[in-house]
């Protein structure tokens, strides 16, 4: 059985055609030798860039979570994502707060978790994959809807 109880987690959101708009999400999911365990992403709706960071985010931990990881080492090109774990900036949205709160949870169940600052270029994977996923329609979660009003290709 293979050692996951360290794993790195890369994440990235992102939300096209405007700010709320079509959202996808993406992580990437490493062990400690830095080979590649796991790469997901999918459509999350229309929201914010914000909410995607965060989803990006929760879903990947969750994913560590099911490969018994002890310690988790978080990598995202979100500042505002960063800053708000660490304490330096104050969640002052309050649907943010939901999605911060739900981080915090999760970090609860690992024995030691750390959120690191990537810029852009370091991030190009889990970006493209997240985009690629804002414009698609699969993994559509809006409750009681199993396709938004207007989705690519249809009038």
């Amino acid at each position: 059985m293979k050692d996951y109880s360290q794993i790195i987690l890369v994440s990235d959101g992102a939300s096209s055609l405007g700010n709320p708009g079509r959202a996808g999400i993406a992580f990437l999911l490493y062990d400690s030798k830095h080979s590649l365990i796991k790469k997901e992403s999918r459509f999350v709706g229309i929201t914010t860039n914000n909410v995607a960071e965060y989803l990006a985010l929760i879903y990947g931990m969750q994913e560590a979570l099911k490969l018994g990881t002890r310690e988790l080492i978080c990598y995202s090109d979100s500042e505002l994502l960063i800053k708000q774990l660490k304490g330096k900036y104050k969640v002052r949205s309050h649907n943010l707060l939901l999605f911060y709160n739900q981080v915090k949870h999760l970090e609860s169940l690992f024995e030691k978790v750390s959120f690191h600052h990537i810029s852009r270029s370091y991030n190009t994977e889990a970006d493209k994959l997240a985009k690629r996923a804002a414009k698609g329609m699969r993994g559509w979660v809006i409750a009681g809807d199993t396709s938004p009003e207007e989705s690519p290709g249809t009038n």
